[in-house]
C-alpha cells in the first residue's frame, strides 16, 4: 500500500537495488509474528499474489473472498483486494495455531519484502530499509535478491513497476471522475481482468498477465 513518507524518519537514508546487501536477516523470524498483526487493510494483493495463492491453495479468487481470508476495500477510488486481518489483534488469516505463516513459500509480495519498502520514482523503483518496523534485533546482512527469494526477479520487478504505475494512473483519473457508476465500472473492470479471470497454475504468470486488460493493450480504462 502506498504511503506518504519521510525517508529520513523511517529509513537508514539509503536506497538499494536487488544485488545490494542490507540488514534484513532475522533467522527465519525465530518464532516472531509481530509483523503479521495489526496491519489493518494495508496488505494489498496484486495479481501475482493472487496467482500464487490460488495456484498453491487450489482455489479461486471468489473462494478466497468467501472464506474471509481476503477482502475488498477502496483505495483512492479503486476497489482492490487485501489480506483480511481478523480478531482483536488483527492477525493474518494464514497464521497457523503456532503463530507461524502457513503460506510462507508463496506469501504476498508486501510480506516477502518486509522490512524493506519500495520508493517509486521516474517510472521505476528502488528499495529502502524501514528501520523501526521489524522488532528483531541484531539482524544480519543479506543480499536483497536472496531475501526476496522470487524466481526470475527481473521480470517480477518489471511487473511490480508496471502494476504500480498502472494503478496509480487509474487512481489519479478516479479523483477527477464525478460519476459513481463509471467509478464502479472502472473497479469492476480491473477486478474482472486481473483478479476474477483465473490464472492457470501451470502457465507462465507474466504471459497471462500481459495478455489481458488495457495494461497489456496500452489502453486507458476510463476511455
Amino acid at each position: 500500500m502506498e504511503r506518504d513518507i519521510n525517508l529520513d524518519e523511517i529509513s537508514d537514508g539509503k536506497l538499494y537495488d536487488a544485488n545490494d546487501m542490507v540488514k534484513v536477516g532475522c533467522s527465519d523470524c525465530a518464532g516472531c509474528s509481530a509483523c503479521c498483526h495489526g496491519m489493518g487493510e494495508t496488505i494489498v494483493l496484486d495479481p501475482y499474489d493472487i496467482w500464487q495463492l490460488t495456484s498453491h491453495l487450489g482455489c479461486t479468487f471468489e473462494q478466497l473472498l468467501s472464506s474471509g481470508r481476503i477482502a475488498l476495500h477502496v483505495y483512492e477510488g479503486l476497489i482492490l483486494p487485501s489480506l483480511n486481518l481478523v480478531g482483536e489483534e488483527e492477525g493474518c488469516p494464514f497464521l497457523n495455531k503456532e503463530g507461524r505463516c502457513s503460506i510462507h513459500s508463496f506469501r504476498p509480495g508486501i510480506c516477502r519484502c518486509f522490512p524493506l519498502g519500495r520508493l517509486y520514482e521516474n517510472g521505476s523503483f528502488r528499495y529502502f530499509l524501514q528501520i523501526h518496523e521489524c522488532r528483531k534485533e541484531n539482524r544480519t546482512k543479506m543480499k536483497i535478491r536472496k531475501w526476496l527469494d522470487i524466481p526470475d526477479l527481473r521480470r517480477y520487478e518489471k511487473f511490480i513497476c508496471d502494476w504500480h504505475f498502472y494503478i496509480k494512473a487509474l487512481q489519479e483519473q478516479a479523483k477527477t471522475c464525478k460519476e459513481e457508476e463509471r467509478l464502479k465500472e472502472l473497479s469492476m473492470r480491473v477486478l474482472q481482468d486481473y483478479y476474477l479471470i483465473p490464472y492457470a497454475p501451470e502457465m507462465d504468470f507474466y504471459e497471462q498477465f500481459y495478455s489481458r486488460g488495457s495494461l497489456g493493450e496500452g489502453g486507458n480504462e476510463l476511455n
